[in-house]
């Protein structure tokens, strides 16, 4: 009784001091009460600031993917001067300032500047880096049109664009491009930005900025041009590959016209002040190669920069591991492919990286269109590699105690809620079957169950162990979620090639400075690559990746003449699509898929990818005296190869003495054979008949050999 009493005491003095409390804050607020206008005035107030800060939490999750984007290394790129060769010592381009910012703005011409402005931007110094009257109006028009007649973008998103971003047609591509606008109009000066934009801006060809191009096109600094060649440059901008005069002259002569008309409409100049233009168009001069390896330049010159960093040195020569024989190779047999038939099955974009076996980069093919768009896919794009992320799996459970011929079951196993299926939609056959078949076949169930059964962390530890980032730990990690860069993949797969040393795919040889002064040397300054992966391991996968192409999903990419080993992979719904695989000379690794991340029409990794692989790589040896890949044993055609190499040997011993060149290499086979068969010929013959050279009129023959041209 007396504990039921307290209780009654205290919840009734609980009572009475809510009550109280409740009387006291209501007499309190009751001087607040606000009616009438001043009710309404509070009310707008309110909702005004709830709206304000969700407007403002809107705009910060819509800013910070662009501010992520924001780099201040894409500012400073005019710090150095870099020429770059090729591996034979070719020149074959340049990167730096003088490529970018060489020439003041004050010293550009008046009527560049203005036709710049008049073509691209003529409410430049109006908005703040968004023209939304300019934007309604080019909507208007295409609408109209019914169809892309003019573009919405300031100068400055196409700054943005330029400077941070790729040219994909998303949604969230161009709200990426208006937020970097707004805060490069924040930080820049209207001056600084048209700058930045003169000097950036792609004008064909391989040049960056006016003054690059005007050398490039008319062989002389842009503060001499005049009128005509200023409109023929700023018509470079929207599209410089369709525009260049060198490459379709009519086109160049209509688009300038149109710039010179621009001038007129925007008030700038009258139409007899254009007329004199329009009747002596420019002239451009033939001095310029058009085949410039520009993907392999833009990644050169960040490995440049790094190299350099710290030592002092900015005006350098580059001597680079790029073969343009090969890069020529894989621009044709990727950028063919796709144009010809990559609209069929949508797919519009793609990238390829060929390199040695010890990580010397021989192309590099970044996208389809140079001058449309200088977003390099095959050095900075993360798509995910799908099934062609399984080796490296198979790799830890060789590791742990597995062999090719392990036999493992095909079922799904369940990683919480989630349950991986193959290819073909089942959860598996739940047949047993070996390690091998299951990797021919990509079987997603046994991928997941080998890394749930020997841990994901393992599996991690394997891709940091060869260099491939962008893998998170994830259920479904076996089957290539992450997201990783061609480079990257093809520099994990040359791992695998050379037996399990690890690989860090490089472009730079030496660097030599203005002095002459050799400041870096892979040779040199590089430690010996480390055995990341034990021989046997390799050589035991790399078995199992020779069976993909001969027996599994890699068909397509089968070469006549010698071993292949490779892995197809598809990432989910079709978007991505990959062939990674080598002989035991290249490693190369070819994606496919679109920009905007749109699925394609059912294209795999065994079916478009492995046909410009193979396409590719039936052109890109040399010669048929291939290494062997290890694990494997040699084809058939290199034992003919070798056999036939030590008979020639056996009848002259000199033919075993130093080592062929790099030019000698690239000697077609059938020519060398010819060459040797007359050397023997005259050796016999013992020089009784003397056979001259023949040589052009007024000119002596020269006693050295002629140099030989590379060819891939």
């Amino acid at each position: 009784m007396n504990l039921d009493s307290r209780i009654d005491s205290s919840l009734a003095a609980i009572r009475a001091w809510l009550g109280d409390t409740w009387n006291s804050g209501s007499s309190f607020f009751a001087r607040f009460k606000l009616t009438g206008w001043r009710r309404l005035l509070n009310e707008a107030a309110s909702e005004a600031l709830t709206l304000g800060v969700g407007g403002l939490a809107l705009i910060y999750g819509l800013a910070l993917p662009a501010l992520l984007e924001f780099d201040e290394g894409r500012f400073l790129t005019g710090q150095y001067s870099v020429k770059f060769l090729d591996r034979y010592g070719n020149e074959i381009g340049k990167r730096g300032i003088l490529h970018n910012d060489a020439v003041p703005l004050e010293q550009i011409p008046d009527y560049m500047i203005k036709a710049t402005i008049a073509t691209e931007d003529r409410r430049f110094f109006e908005h703040y880096g968004v023209d939304i009257l300019g934007t309604l109006r080019a909507l208007v028009e295409n609408l109209r049109a019914n169809d892309v007649v003019q573009g919405g973008s300031t100068l400055t998103q196409q700054l943005a664009k330029n400077l941070f971003l790729s040219s994909e047609r998303s949604v969230q591509r161009k709200i990426k491009e208006a937020f970097l606008a707004f805060l490069l109009e924040n930080r820049f000066s209207k001056r600084e930005i048209l700058k930045l934009y003169l000097d950036r801006a792609y004008m064909g060809g391989g040049a960056f900025g006016v003054e690059a191009a005007s050398q490039f096109y008319f062989g002389k600094s842009v503060r001499d041009i005049n009128l005509s060649e200023a409109a023929l440059l700023a018509g470079l901008y929207k599209a410089p590959t369709k525009y260049a005069p060198h490459v379709n002259l009519p086109a160049s002569r209509a688009r300038t016209n149109e710039v010179l008309s621009n001038l007129v409409e925007a008030g700038f100049y009258t139409s007899g002040q254009v007329h004199a233009a329009r009747l002596s168009p420019a002239r451009i001069v033939e001095n310029r190669s058009t085949n410039s390896p520009d993907w392999f330049l833009d990644w050169a010159f960040e490995e440049v920069q790094r190299l350099a960093k710290g030592k002092g040195q900015y005006v350098l020569t580059a001597k680079t591991t790029i073969d343009l024989g090969l890069q020529r190779a894989a621009d044709e047999a990727l950028v063919s492919r796709i144009r010809t038939t990559g609209r069929s099955v949508r797919a519009r974009s793609g990238a390829l990286v060929s390199m040695e076996t010890n990580g010397a980069i021989r192309a590099i093919v970044g996208g389809v269109d140079y001058g449309d768009s200088q977003f390099n896919r095959a050095t900075t794009a993360r798509r995910q590699p799908g099934s062609s992320f399984k080796p490296y799996v198979y790799a830890v459970a060789l590791e742990n105690g597995y062999t090719p011929r392990s036999r493992v079951r095909d079922s799904s196993r369940s990683c919480g809620r989630w349950s991986p299926k193959n290819y073909s939609g089942g959860g598996g056959s739940g047949r047993s079957l070996s390690l091998t078949e299951a990797l021919a076949r990509s079987l997603n169930t046994v991928a997941v169950d080998l890394s749930l059964r020997l841990g994901r962390d393992k599996v991690m530890e394997m891709v940091n162990r060869l260099g491939v980032t962008g893998i998170r730990k994830s259920c479904s990690m076996a089957l290539g979620d992450g997201g990783v860069t061609v480079l990257e993949h093809t520099g994990g797969f040359a791992t695998f090639a050379n037996g399990g040393k690890r690989v860090h795919p490089y472009a730079i040889t030496e660097l030599i400075s203005s002095q002459g002064e050799v400041i870096y040397s892979h040779d040199r300054d590089e430690p010996e690559p480390a055995q990341v992966v034990k021989r046997e391991v390799a050589e035991s996968l790399n078995q199992m990746l020779h069976a993909v192409v001969e027996e599994g999903t890699g068909g397509r990419a089968a070469l006549d003449f010698t071993n292949v080993a490779g892995k197809t992979g598809t990432s989910s719904s079709y978007r991505d699509a990959w062939f990674m695989g080598f002989t035991g000379y290249l490693v190369t690794g070819v994606w496919i898929g679109n920009d905007d991340f749109r699925p394609t029409a059912g294209v795999t990794g065994g079916s478009l990818p492995a046909q410009i692989w193979q396409s590719y790589m039936s052109v890109a040896h040399p010669d048929m005296d291939i290494p062997t890949i290890p694990g494997l044993s040699p084809h058939p055609r290199q034992v003919e190869e070798r056999a036939r190499l030590a008979e020639l040997k056996r009848i002259d011993p000199g033919l075993s003495g130093p080592k062929k060149s790099d030019a000698e290499k690239t000697m077609p086979p059938m020519m060398r054979e010819v060459l040797k068969r007359i050397a023997e010929a005259f050796r016999k013959s013992g020089g009784r008949d003397k056979i001259e050279p023949a040589e052009p009129p007024g000119r002596r023959a020269s006693a050295q050999p002629m140099p030989t041209k590379p060819t891939p």
